[in-house]
């Protein structure tokens, strides 16, 4: 690692022990000899839970011996029974979690309080008084009256500073919750890598089970029995995967038919429902019924006959023919009883079942009708059984059997056949019946249930209830299961005969299936299961005979129960029959036609497989079991000349035969050890010379065995290894060293089940088959004579390390020693002759008692304990460390891939020794030879060489070595010498670093990070840490290596302060001492190092390290005890020096933390929020935009996640909660000031991370999951999978079936959605529940940490500089969302720290002393009523300190007042009903208060309270019309105009206005109310200082805006500036200035108003001049820079408002009422939109049909309006200019900005109407004054005067032309041209359509000389304009020929022609002069009228004069 950390580390604390220094954090330091420790420090404390603390539990470590659970009557399996306790992960599951959330209380936020907000507010009269506040008496009158909240006791008494902290401190302590972590979610991650999967118990193989009920068969005629069975078959894998099951349905009379042939029937025989097994479901698996009969005369098709032919229907038509043929059939029953022949058959198709049944709702009745109707889609469907809907099915149609298609190959082409839509079989004819059958899954215990082996089930309570048959599956394809169970079956399945051949009558064939043990007819044994009805065994069995049918196939099948020891003379038997089916004189019911058979050994193994045998035409000759039938034997007659003419298939399901040659020579050879020489195995003969050769090679072969007999025989095979190596055998008086082979044949075995059956791994890659081996069934081979050994088969129990309650008495086992012999350089010899002698007497009583037990690996191989060449050998785990060191090449390698295995052999084999030979409680340094110990240490050294030389080759295979590596580790912990154990996980920590300092890997710290969370994961990992010790100082105390900034480390030079020291850093003693806390934390500290980048992605791993710890810790009962949390915490008090390093990493959760004062100023332009602007603070509602108090503290490195964030938090929270206060305290005053500031930070910043959201915002988060697309999944699974390490790779893949994928979970949020979409309310109230309670506890934390800070610095100089820290982490908390509970204590120490420095707040910070007042009145208005309480009260205090200090408390009354007027401003969910309370509850203090009665103090507080009360009576008005924007800004503008005296309130009046406006996007006015807060400012500091390049005051602004001079109302004789309270904001500075003026200009800027901006700039770059600030010149000048550039860019695009005038009529607007305003909407508003804004507003206070909007714009007559109804008028109106104003509007801006008038038109004609003819056409025009100019600072201005211009028709004629024809002008001499507008124009002017136009108006107007002479100047003026107007047509058709192209020179055409038909018609009209304008004048007067034609010229053209002359 780099030098970095040390340095990083060294500056951590300013006070380092001097020998911290010479080993860096990088490096391992020497581990505390823990044995030794212990010995020299004994406990003081006798007993309790401290004393626990000290050393691990007496009965830490148990070996339970679980008798396995017997699931048959008879036979046994086991069940786990171990129960380890860990910490690092004690599973924190949902569960444990919800349960320690039990018995939460609610905690109270005001945020999830509705307020109770009426409607009726609504509802009340718009107007607003006249007077911008109501009146002073009647406001004292509402509040005397209303009501106080409760007051606080004892509030008003004088106490002592320690009296008031220890009552705070009691009740906060009290009722606290004691589990931190209870609330608060792990860190979400893969499965913990810590916790080790206990093992499933091995038990017997089942697949999915299905339960099928035969209910009834039924077919039209009843005249016979008839046997079924069932089994299922496998199209795909044309096997058959089911043993038969036979059963007859037949009624008890039918059955009396065979009573000559039957004796009694068996229970087990009658069961008519069996179990199915089927571990590969598939589409391809159906269930074939199979029928027979009792054999008769003819083939299958004659006596099928009758059951086509006749109908049940025609039983009494037919009844002869039945009786006759029920009369045959008791004659064939009764001679032929124990023969049967094929009948008929049919096959179910299962999934078709089973996926028609799970899509309907009940239990299903299915009709089965001839194939092909039921059809199923093949494919992999989904194919499970578990879970599909019971159904009854009917089956009615049945198909004859063929007698020459019986075969299996037959069966599987009609079932192939049988799913293909044209279905053979559907051509045949069938037989009818129906048979009903129950299919379902089958239940977990089912009753009365029989295995295949007849055994009886638990539960069986009654063995007299017919049973259900489990009945044994044949797997298709291999299943990897270990045996069990014992099960010794033989399947005998006779397949085809052929006697074509043969001499003789030889057609009705059956054959004969015996078991003989010997060669005499009595020796056939009772082991062939019975079929239906019928004894449980038989001696014999006979196939079915096919009539007349020299070569049958059969297809039934003989199931034998195979004896438990099999000899040469066990055999089958078959006779072979001819059976004379017609009853003749002397012929013989059977005829004996041939024999053959199979011999059950063959070299001592047992034989199966397919058999093609001759068959003898006589009797065997004597001892023809021992040889094959192959042999031709002399003397013998053969069919077909001993050809092979029987075909016979024999397979065995046994747990005894391994049916592998490899295993089975292995077994017996191991056998043979106990036996005397020469031993035979199969066909060798075995001396004892050659038995070592022959051992080793056999161990070598075990290799070469198949897969599946090795994994079924497992425990036997890993027992009988272990035996080798424990006691290697004695031969010709040697002992044989067996170990090294055993070790390397138990690498390879255990590596090939990793390889091939990787779907059954944890995650950590552990073989599942392989860990419940070591975790049940290994156990060390028994030294004690007396006891049944382990070695052998039948070990009855598992033995496995647990711990328990109490220890079992049976395990009454005596001691014995043991020596190495597998070590070829010690000699071993035998012990005494007589323990010779009795081990062998032993050995044999062993075998005796273990069979009596009921076998269960019972083999014909047998392992006594000792045998005679066998002595006491080495101890295994001894062996196996030392082989495992010595291994090289291969073997090596092949243990390293699967270390677990042997690291977990080893632990449990050390265990068990410890325990036989009661060293348990022996001193451990005692426990293990020298020897033992190094190899150990020698295998830790090259394991860990191993992960570091190779995690970037091979990282899978490095994780799963890592992880075993660690779980050893942290076993030996608790068996071995903990020191040594420490000093082993030091060298591993020592390989690491060395190879982390030359390559800085983040996979190898990850690595070493999964490492230290195993072994932190110990049960005892408290107690390793040695908790109780105290950390001694180094030799020689020297002074620390103090910083200069440090203050106050006085105390570092005393040992006992070294040692506080100590304790908070990473000091070397405490990481001696606390040794694995000390590696953890160490861990933490370097890899959130900021230097360190390339850990960076480790963060969320280490802190999910410590996370998880502390977690453990917390929820563990042994540390519930608050002292000895206090010790525990102390293992981790350098966590906060570590987290305060790292403190500018952290996620900033003070950004958009949501409180309840979340301002709703979405884009505006304030830099804070608006409330604050006045209070003068720097710290507004909003919270600050970063939470680090020193600024220079900036953020360079790469954040945390806020999840890591919130988890290195909450783990601090815990240290600082359950740390010993004392010392904290003692830390604290030892801290610098910087270091102080820190923490403060810290504090401040866990106050925004674990803020309440509020049950809204969990609602919110749920609907907004609810959204996410179903694909979702899909993605974040390939995105886990895409990129993960090799060990979740493996993780991943060894989950084949598992469900418990991670992204399975419910822990990932998306899942909880997806799956369910969305969370029940009880969820979200839960989570809401947890969430509040989690804030209220950690606030609380903090504030028990900000109180011990408080007594940590009282004592010290530096105080001032933290408590002013303190004070805002502690306002922090308050403007948070915090429960009521919270707030009481916090409220409480905020007036214990008043109390005890009231100068902190009114002498030194304003700030602090505004914040303050702000969060106190806000809480004052709190729904809450304790909250209320405890404000008020507070409040009351601060203003009685404040008067205390100066006997005035101008200060809070300022702050007081500011601070409500920005509340009410701001805040939307303020309500004054409960602030009112507060208030009185505040005039009621001040009336109870004796001590200060005679002072001024009562009267003040009166005083203030009525000011405040004020403010509040406003509030409801603007909350009345909180909807209606106009009338809030109106109402604000009042209240500000009522503040003209008091230019604090004035400004945040204007500030609050201005935030209003960004809300509404109207920065032209937020501007404006800038603006004129910047005037006011002005004024005063012209009042204070004469500056010349300040402005003067308003004045200065003219140019910005012609309003700003109001601000100029308050002269210095009404305020004084310098008196205390008054003009104190932060704004009343030059600085303030410049910040307002800056903000003016944004808001400018985004009005579009650039012109504006440069006027704001003009004052203030002399202010920047005269302060020489260049940065801020340059910023200034860009900016105009970009202001000028957009003037340039956007001309002729830029558009500011619309205006319209809106006048109020009716006396339901109250003082509204006949109200005029222009109100200034947004560019391009239409008069529909302002319309419906309007109703919007007003309609809901008046009611939607009380509400008209009147459509014209014509005077309204009051008179005719309904008197209860209110009106609204909307005109349209355009700002109006006199002509002379014309010159100075020249640009866009000056002709839209300081707007004053205005004017709309109204057409009306003298009739009423308002539109008429033209020669009737009225027009008038309407122009309206505002008070002022716009832009203001509100939207809408009163029109203060009215104006109104009527025109004749002639004159509007006259209008309208004019204007065409300055259109025309315009679109001419526009530059640059633009043709289409051009075009436009002339079309509307020339074109054909509109030649009636002006055309129409010529000839309207001036075809006739007007009658009245007043008229005559209107005439000529027309004409004159029409003249003009021809003219400019011309201009314009000139200027487009030369824009158009030659496309659009017929259009020019066009145009021109219509152009001169235009001027044609008008030209006669035009030049009709009005002769009495044209009178003769004198010559004489010509110069004056020149003069005057040259002055009328300008306005009249050419014909001007004539006018003149007049």
């Amino acid at each position: 690692a780099s030098p970095s950390f040390l340095k990083t580390f060294l500056e951590l604390f300013n006070y380092s022990s001097p020998l911290c220094c010479q080993v860096p954090l990088t490096e391992a330091v020497e581990p505390v000899d823990f044995e030794e420790y212990l010995r020299t420090h004994p406990p003081i404390i006798e007993s309790g839970p401290l004393r626990d603390l000290i050393e691990f539990p007496p009965d830490d470590i148990e070996v339970v011996c679980t008798p396995r659970e017997c699931r048959t009557v008879g036979q046994a399996v086991p069940e786990e029974g171990y129960h380890k306790l860990g910490t690092g992960f004690n599973p924190n599951t949902l569960d444990k979690q919800k349960e320690r959330q039990k018995g939460l209380p609610k905690q109270v936020f005001e945020a999830d309080e509705m307020p109770d907000g009426s409607d009726d507010l609504k509802r009340r009269s718009i107007s607003i008084d006249e007077t911008p506040r109501g009146s002073w008496a009647c406001s004292i009158f509402d509040l005397k009256n209303s009501v106080p909240d409760a007051l606080l006791p004892h509030l008003l008494d004088r106490a002592p500073n320690e009296e008031i902290d220890r009552h705070n401190e009691e009740h906060r302590k009290s009722n606290r919750h004691r589990e931190l972590f209870a609330l608060h979610p792990a860190l979400e991650e893969e499965e913990p890598i810590e916790r080790h999967c206990v093992p499933d118990v091995p038990k017997e193989h089942f697949g999915q089970r299905l339960l099928v009920k035969c209910l009834s068969l039924k077919f039209e005629i009843e005249i016979e029995p008839i046997f079924a069975s069932l089994a299922l078959y496998d199209v795909k894998e044309k096997k058959k995967i089911s043993e038969n099951f036979l059963f007859d349905l037949n009624s008890e009379q039918t059955k009396g038919m065979l009573r000559s042939h039957i004796q009694t029937a068996a229970i087990s025989t009658l069961a008519r429902s069996a179990i199915f097994s089927i571990t590969y479901p598939s589409q391809d698996v159906f269930l074939v019924i199979q029928l027979e009969k009792v054999l008769q005369q003819g083939d299958i098709g004659e006596c099928a006959e009758p059951y086509m032919v006749f109908k049940e229907s025609d039983t009494a038509k037919n009844k002869e023919k039945l009786d006759k043929l029920r009369s045959q059939s008791e004659q064939f029953c009764t001679r032929l009883g124990r023969y049967r022949m094929p009948f008929a058959w049919t096959a179910i198709h299962l999934m078709n079942i089973v996926n028609s049944a799970g899509s309907l709702e009940r239990d299903t009745e299915l009709e089965m009708g001839l194939p092909g109707q039921n059809r199923t889609t093949s494919g992999d469907e989904s194919c499970s059984l578990s879970s599909f809907r019971p159904a009854t099915l009917t089956v009615t149609n049945f198909f004859k059997q063929e007698g020459d298609r019986l075969s299996d190959e037959d069966l599987y082409k009609f079932l192939a056949d049988m799913r293909r839509p044209s279905s053979v079989l559907r051509r045949l004819r069938p037989i009818t019946a129906q048979l009903k059958i129950d299919i379902s899954p089958a239940p977990e215990n089912p009753h009365y249930c029989l295995t295949p082996d007849l055994q009886q089930v638990k539960p069986n309570p009654d063995s007299r209830v017919r049973p259900t048959r489990e009945i044994l599956e044949f797997p298709p394809r291999d299943v990897y299961v270990p045996n069990t169970t014992y099960r010794n079956l033989l399947y005998v399945n006779p397949h085809s005969l052929n006697f074509a051949n043969r001499q003789g009558s030889a057609r009705n064939i059956t054959v004969k299936v015996q078991f003989m043990n010997g060669e005499d007819p009595n020796n056939a044994m009772p082991v062939i299961f019975g079929k239906s009805s019928c004894a449980d065994y038989a001696k014999e069995a006979y196939t079915a005979v096919v009539y007349h049918n020299r070569s049958p196939d059969f297809h039934d099948e003989v199931k034998i129960k195979l004896p438990a020891s099999l000899t040469d003379h066990h055999h089958i038997l078959f006779t072979f029959y001819h059976v004379s089916c017609q009853q003749k004189q002397n012929t013989p019911l059977e005829t004996p036609v041939g024999y053959t058979w199979i011999p059950m050994l063959q070299n001592g193994r047992l034989r199966t497989g397919n058999f093609c045998l001759p068959v003898s035409l006589e009797k065997p000759p004597q001892s023809y079991s021992v040889l094959s039938p192959d042999v031709p034997l002399p003397g013998m007659k053969w069919v077909d000349n001993h050809r092979g003419v029987f075909n016979v298939e024999v397979t065995s399901v046994s747990t005894v035969h391994t049916q592998d040659q490899y295993l089975d020579k292995f077994f017996a050879l191991v056998h043979a050890l106990d036996h005397m020489f020469p031993v035979r195995i199969g066909d060798m003969r075995i001396m004892e010379n050659n038995l070592e050769e022959e051992l080793k090679s056999s161990i070598a072969a075990l290799n070469s065995s198949q897969l599946e007999p090795i994994v079924r025989f497992l425990h036997l095979l890993l027992d009988k290894l272990v035996l080798l190596v424990v006691r290697p055998p004695v031969i010709s008086g040697q002992i044989v060293n067996l170990g090294q082979a055993s070790f390397e044949v138990m690498a390879s075995i255990v590596n090939r089940l990793h390889k091939y059956l990787d779907t059954s791994q944890d995650m950590h890659g552990r073989n599942s088959l392989l860990s419940s081996y070591v975790y049940y069934v290994f156990r060390l081979p028994n030294m004690d004579p007396n006891s049944p050994s382990p070695g052998l088969g039948g070990s009855v129990h598992y033995a496995t390390m647990a711990r328990s309650a109490q220890r079992p008495a049976s395990l009454n086992l005596n001691r014995s020693r043991s020596l190495s012999n597998s070590n070829p350089d010690i000699s071993g010899t035998p012990t005494s002759p007589d323990d010779e002698v009795r081990s062998i007497i032993g050995s044999k009583v062993g075998d005796t008692l273990q069979t009596r037990h009921g076998l269960r690996y019972v083999s014909q191989f047998f392992w006594g304990v000792v045998s005679p060449l066998c002595i006491n050998g080495a101890l295994f785990h001894e062996e196996l460390a030392l082989q495992w060191v010595v291994s090289s090449g291969i073997v090596r390698e092949g243990a390293l891939q699967q270390a677990w295995f042997f690291f977990e052999l080893m632990v449990k084999s050390i265990i068990h020794h410890l325990y036989f030979t009661e060293r348990l409680e022996s001193p451990r340094k005692n426990r293990f030879p020298e020897r033992f110990m190094d190899d150990i240490t020698a295998l830790v050294s090259t394991i860990a060489g191993d992960i570091v030389s190779r995690f970037q080759k091979d990282l899978e295979l490095v994780e799963r070595l890592n992880t075993s590596l660690a779980f050893f580790l942290n076993d030996l912990l608790s068996v071995m010498d903990r020191g040594f154990v420490f000093s082993l996980i030091k060298t591993y920590w020592k390989q690491v670093s060395t190879k982390l300092y030359m390559l800085q890997n983040p996979t190898l710290e990850s690595l070493r990070l999964d490492f230290l969370r195993i072994v932190c994961s110990h049960e005892h990992y408290v107690t390793l840490n040695l908790p109780c010790s105290l950390l001694t100082p180094p030799a020689s105390p020297s002074p620390s290596v103090s910083s200069a900034t440090s203050q106050s480390s006085g105390f570092s030079t005393h040992a006992q302060d070294q040692k506080i020291t100590n304790m908070f850093e990473l000091s070397v003693p405490f990481r001696e001492q606390h040794y694995l806390a000390g590696l953890v934390l160490t861990e933490l500290a370097v890899i959130l190092d900021p230097e360190g980048e390339a850990m960076f992605g480790l963060h969320k791993k280490v802190i999910s390290v410590v996370h998880n710890l502390l977690s453990s810790h917390d929820s563990d009962p042994r540390y519930a005890d608050p002292e000895v949390k206090a010790r525990v915490a102390m293992l981790y008090l350098p966590l906060i020096g570590i987290v305060m390093e790292t403190l500018p990493q952290l996620h900033d959760f003070t950004d958009g933390a949501g409180g309840d004062e979340s301002v709703e100023d979405g884009n505006s332009m304030i830099s804070q929020t608006v409330a604050m602007a006045i209070a003068g603070t720097s710290s507004p509602m909003s919270r600050p935009s970063s939470f680090l108090l020193n600024p220079q503290a900036s953020r360079p490195h790469a954040t945390f996640s806020a999840e890591s964030s919130r988890s290195l938090l909450i783990c601090l929270l815990w240290v600082l909660k359950n740390a010993d206060q004392c010392v904290l305290q003692k830390w604290f005053t030892d801290l610098s000031v910087s270091q102080l500031n820190r923490l403060l930070d810290m504090l401040f910043l866990c106050v925004s991370c674990f803020e309440y959201k509020g049950k809204k915002a969990f609602e919110r988060m749920n609907s907004l999951t609810f959204k996410k697309s179903k694909d979702m999944r899909a993605k974040l699974e390939e995105a886990i999978l895409g990129s993960i390490g090799a060990r979740q790779e493996m993780v991943r893949r060894s989950r084949g079936h598992q469900e418990n994928l991670r992204w399975r979970k419910d822990m990932t949020h998306w899942r909880q959605h997806s799956e369910r979409m969305d969370k029940t309310r009880a969820e979200l109230e839960h989570e809401a529940l947890i969430d509040g309670n989690l804030a209220t506890e950690a606030n609380l934390i903090i504030l028990d940490t900000l109180e011990i800070i408080v007594q940590a610095v009282s004592v010290t100089e530096s105080k001032e500089c933290i408590l002013g820290g303190m004070l805002k982490v502690l306002l922090h908390s308050m403007a948070c969302n915090q429960s009521a509970l919270y707030l009481q204590h916090c409220f409480a120490t905020q007036r214990a720290l008043v109390s005890k420095f009231p100068e902190l707040l009114f002498e030194e910070e304003t700030e602090q002393c505004a914040d303050l007042c702000l969060r106190l009145l806000r809480n004052c208005s709190s729904s809450i009523g304790t909250i209320r309480s405890h404000a008020s009260a507070s409040l009351y205090l601060l203003m009685r300190q404040n008067f205390e200090i100066g006997n005035n408390f101008a200060r809070v009354k300022m702050q007081a007042t500011m601070s409500l007027s920005s509340l009410v401003g701001t805040s939307q969910n303020f309500n004054e009903e409960f602030l009112r309370r507060s208030l009185k509850t505040i005039l009621t203090y001040g009336e109870e208060d004796l001590e200060l009665r005679e002072t001024t103090f009562p009267d003040q507080v009166q005083d203030l309270v009525f000011n405040l009360h004020m403010i509040l009576s406003d509030t409801v008005k603007m909350k009345e019309h909180q909807e209606d924007p106009e009338m809030l800004i109106d109402l604000m503008y009042r209240i500000a105009k009522g503040y003209q005296t008091s230019p604090d309130l004035r400004l945040t009046w204007m500030q609050n206005m201005a935030g209003k406006h960004s809300e509404r996007t109207n920065h032209a006015e937020a501007a404006q109310c800038l603006v004129h807060s910047a005037a006011l400012v002005a004024e005063y500091l012209s009042m204070l200082e004469d500056r010349k390049y300040l402005p003067v005051g308003c004045v200065t602004f003219q140019n910005v805006s012609s309003n700003v001079l109001e601000e100029s109302a308050v002269s210095d004789d009404v305020v004084s500036p310098d008196e205390e309270g008054i003009c104190s904001g932060k704004y009343f500075t030059e600085a303030g200035l410049v910040g307002l003026l800056d903000q003016a200009a944004s808001s400018f800027s985004l009005a579009g108003m650039y012109e504006a901006v440069n006027e704001v700039y003009k004052v203030l770059i002399p202010i920047h001049e005269a302060n020489r600030d260049t940065k801020k010149l340059a910023t200034i000048h860009g900016k105009l820079q970009e202001a000028f550039g957009k003037i340039v860019h956007q001309d002729g695009k830029r558009m500011f408002g619309t205006y319209f005038r809106v006048g109020f009529y009716g006396s339901k607007f109250g003082d509204l009422d006949e109200q005029e305003f222009v109100y200034k909407e947004p560019a391009i508003t239409k008069l529909a939109e302002v319309s419906h804004r309007l109703e919007v507003n007003v309609c809901p206070r008046y009611g939607e049909d009380q509400v008209e909007v009147i459509k014209d714009s014509n005077l309204v007559d009051k008179c005719k309006l309904d008197p209860n109804k209110a009106y609204v008028q909307i005109t349209y109106v355009e700002p109006y200019f006199d002509t002379y104003e014309m010159k100075d509007r020249i640009t866009y801006f000056d002709k839209n900005y300081n707007l004053r008038r205005f004017v709309y038109c109204t057409p009306f004609t003298l009739d009423g109407r308002a539109h008429g003819d033209l020669h009737d056409q009225f027009k008038r025009k309407t122009i309206l004054t505002t008070s002022h100019a716009f832009p203001y600072i509100k939207t809408r201005i009163n029109i203060i005067h009215k104006e109104e211009i009527s025109s004749m028709p002639i004159e509007v004629a006259i209008e309208d032309m004019q204007k065409k024809t300055q259109e025309l002008a315009f679109a001419t001499h526009q530059d640059p041209s633009d043709a289409k507008m051009l075009q436009m124009v002339l079309q509307g002017s020339v074109g054909t359509t509109v030649n009636q136009g002006p055309l129409e108006v010529a000839q309207v107007f001036l075809s006739e000389i007007p009658s009245d002479p007043k008229l005559y100047r209107h005439h000529n003026k027309l004409r004159l304009c029409f003249k003009d107007f021809t003219k400019r047509c011309e201009d314009a058709l000139r200027k487009n020929k030369s824009l158009i192209g030659p496309d659009q020179k017929e259009y020019q055409r066009e145009l021109e022609r219509n152009y001169h038909r235009l001027k044609e018609a008008l030209q006669p009209l035009i030049c009709r002069k009005i002769p009495q304008l044209y009178k003769p004048v004198l010559l004489i007067r010509l110069p004056l009228y020149i003069v005057s034609l040259s002055r009328g010229a300008k306005l009249f053209s050419t014909d001007t004069y004539a006018t003149t002359f007049v």
